[in-house]
């Protein structure tokens, strides 16, 4: 990709805490996208190596859950359940469902784009870092900690997005 057109590019200026925490978070879900774009069901569903199951579909899935758990569940304290995985932290169907349909392709891009909006307007809301949110083994994490964690875990997926991609069309990250 032309530098000048990416779209990672160009978001607000990094000047304090909570902007950069957003920025790094909001570049690294780019990143996630781009990855994906324009693969078809069959190459999104492509697993890794034997024994791995990973896919970038997978990966798209597991990103949703995980969004999920921290925004609305640990952060918002909501009792919704866990989109693929098992409630006792397997991984379930994340891996496994994450097959060549359409339809489960059109679903777990929903579903990610629709946690993310949940998540942004939950931090469009949250005016200190410092406030706390409660995991369901009932410790307490500062806002702060998530925003750290969930770039830490996209950081980490996108290198895997990086090793799928380039092993389905020869594509490589920046």
């Amino acid at each position: 990709m032309d530098p000048d057109s990416d779209p990672r590019e160009g978001g607000p200026e990094p000047v304090d805490e909570r902007t950069t925490l957003l920025e790094y978070l909001r570049a690294y879900r780019l990143t996630l996208q781009m990855k994906c774009a324009d693969l078809d069901p069959e190459q999104l569903a492509t697993r890794s190596v034997p024994p791995s199951t990973m896919s970038l579909l997978g990966l798209v899935r597991h990103l949703a859950d995980v969004e999920r758990h921290w925004f609305q569940r640990v952060m918002s304290g909501e009792e919704v359940p866990r989109r693929y995985q098992k409630e006792d932290g397997g991984p379930g169907g994340t891996w496994s469902g994450a097959v060549a349909d359409p339809s489960v392709v059109d679903e777990a891009w929903n579903a990610w784009r629709a946690e993310i909006a949940i998540a942004d307007r939950f931090l469009a809301r949250a005016d200190d870092l410092a406030m706390l949110g409660r995991t369901p083994a009932g410790e307490t994490v500062p806002l702060r900690s998530v925003l750290v964690h969930m770039i830490e875990e996209y950081a980490r997926h996108c290198g895997h997005a990086d090793l799928l991609r380039e092993r389905i069309d020869g594509r490589v990250g920046q």
